[in-house]
């Protein structure tokens, strides 16, 4: 499962692919209780098709018949539509209304001809590489200019161009392919995390390709995976393997990166054990290990490997959630709108 704006642009350009003519839709601004922040996509095919949401749900229908009456292709030819252009929703409360937008919230949204696609095909490259992309779209001429980003920079639009970011996939890396890392991995795919596991025991990881395919195995040693998937704020690290020669070593790397995220299974008593070990062993300072999550998880009761690992993912969305780069998928309330 891929983010949902990534997925939307993906869509797109399958379908340009294809021969299909299509535009893409972006939330520029919103007033009131809009549904979708900034910063959000949809794309519409010539024939309606749609991905993507820019109000969950209430302007769709609108959007496809305009756009099934102004985009017209022709064995792959361009558009009707040539220039991109600015549509409002829920101007007035009558039309906030009929839209049905919750109350009286407006939307002021850029509709664009996808008539190069290779744009498209360039950012979802960089993207799965783990960059930032800005990417500026003039709307005189509809030309797309992508550029590397800054992580916290915002959705930009002047009535001249508009600029939104695109960040990578979150990701979350798992030391330990045993039962309790097969049940996180499944759940934390659902919540749109690209799952990495690295266990080094053959029996182990065997047992996870059969159980999770969905997750992606990482050969090597623990502390070696993480130094060379090198950890960013786009990254979720966590061992599970509850055997001190792996997963401690793993967790000296993790602490040391840029990490959003970093646990350990454990009791607090052995907690305190690996904290004390790693401090006077590996010459880890106090700040990094108060970056550690242990015991992990968040404090729900829970007893069985289904309920530890919902309380694990849980506790790595809350993270998340809380991080710069996480605003606009998490409401996009503050004026900072990082796609992706």
């Amino acid at each position: 499962m891929e983010s949902l704006d990534l997925k939307v642009l993906a869509d797109a350009l399958h379908w340009r692919r294809a021969n299909h003519a299509a535009t893409l839709v972006t939330v520029v601004e919103t007033w009131g209780s809009a549904p979708r922040p900034p910063g959000a996509l949809l794309a519409v095919r010539d024939d309606g098709l749609v991905s993507g949401s820019v109000s969950g749900g209430c302007v769709e229908d609108d959007l496809i018949a305009r756009t099934r009456a102004r985009l017209q292709s022709v064995n792959g030819a361009a558009p009707v539509l040539e220039r991109p252009t600015m549509i409002s929703y829920g101007v007035s409360k009558d039309e906030a209304a009929h839209f049905g937008i919750p109350c009286g919230g407006t939307l002021r949204l850029l509709q664009e001809p996808l008539l190069d696609s290779n744009w498209i095909e360039q950012l979802l490259t960089r993207t799965a590489a783990h960059e930032l992309v800005a990417r500026t779209l003039t709307l005189s001429s509809g030309a797309v200019l992508l550029a590397g980003a800054l992580r916290g920079q915002g959705l930009v639009f002047d009535g001249l161009t508009l600029t939104t970011v695109f960040g990578p996939k979150w990701r979350l890396l798992l030391i330990g392919a045993g039962q309790l890392s097969q049940t996180v991995a499944q759940i934390a795919v659902l919540l749109d995390f690209e799952v990495l596991v690295c266990d080094p025991r053959e029996e182990y990881a065997a047992t996870l390709a059969a159980g999770v395919p969905v997750a992606r195995h990482v050969e090597g040693m623990p502390d070696d995976v993480v130094r060379q998937m090198v950890p960013d704020a786009h990254t979720a690290i966590v061992a599970l393997t509850h055997d001190p020669k792996l997963d401690d070593m793993a967790l000296i790397e993790a602490l040391r990166s840029q990490a959003f995220y970093v646990g350990a299974l454990g009791s607090r008593r052995n907690q305190q054990l690996r904290k004390e070990r790693l401090i006077e062993h590996f010459d880890l300072t106090v700040e990094e290990m108060g970056r550690l999550h242990g015991p992990v998880g968040l404090a729900i009761g829970a007893k069985m490997p289904a309920e530890i690992a919902v309380s694990i993912v849980a506790e790595i969305v809350q993270a998340r959630n809380s991080t710069p780069s996480a605003v606009s998928t998490a409401d996009g309330r503050s004026g900072q709108f990082l796609r992706g």
